[in-house]
């Protein structure tokens, strides 16, 4: 079972090829996870939306393992860290055949989009169940820093919807 949910995150990283920053990836894999990919990591709303920790343990066992390196850069006042698949993940990847649906078109959509509006994508996700209204009032309340416009909300919206209306197969 662990090594399943490990493989399952090499597929995603040998679509991938490459991710920018820890908050990109735990957002890429949440929306993926809410559009019916079947990643089983448990997800809590953190302090930049939802974050999870077993997420951030199975990558840290993947670039332990060799499988996926992980590249520290330093920026102005943070350090990023970018993270691809290894020649030994791919030989890992080749030996474990597994039943994945087909996420390349969703994955280069995420991987367009930057990591403060896969933010607000992923809170929107993550209160789904809210009337629109009261979840709007929520992304304010829970993000205020952020002060995202109507405009980025209502793109969020469409994104959500187009991203359901063209599932992973």
């Amino acid at each position: 079972m662990m090594l399943t949910n490990h493989a399952k995150l090499m597929q995603f990283f040998s679509v991938a090829q490459d991710i920018s920053g820890r908050k990109k990836l735990q957002k890429m894999i949440y929306i993926l996870q809410q559009c019916h990919v079947p990643f089983e990591e448990k997800y809590q709303f953190h302090f930049y939306g939802p974050y999870s920790e077993e997420l951030s343990l199975r990558v840290e066992e993947l670039c332990n393992l060799g499988f996926i390196a992980e590249e520290k850069e330093e920026r102005s006042n943070y350090f990023q860290y970018n993270y691809t698949i290894t020649d030994d993940g791919k030989a890992f990847l080749n030996q474990f055949k597994m039943d994945m649906p087909e996420m390349t078109t969703q994955v280069a959509r995420l991987q367009e989009k930057s990591s403060r509006f896969l933010e607000l994508v992923s809170t929107m996700l993550f209160f789904n169940d809210l009337p629109v209204n009261q979840l709007i009032e929520k992304i304010h309340t829970v993000k205020p820093k952020q002060k995202y416009t109507d405009e980025e909300i209502s793109d969020a919206q469409s994104f959500i919807t187009s991203l359901r209306e063209n599932p992973p197969v």
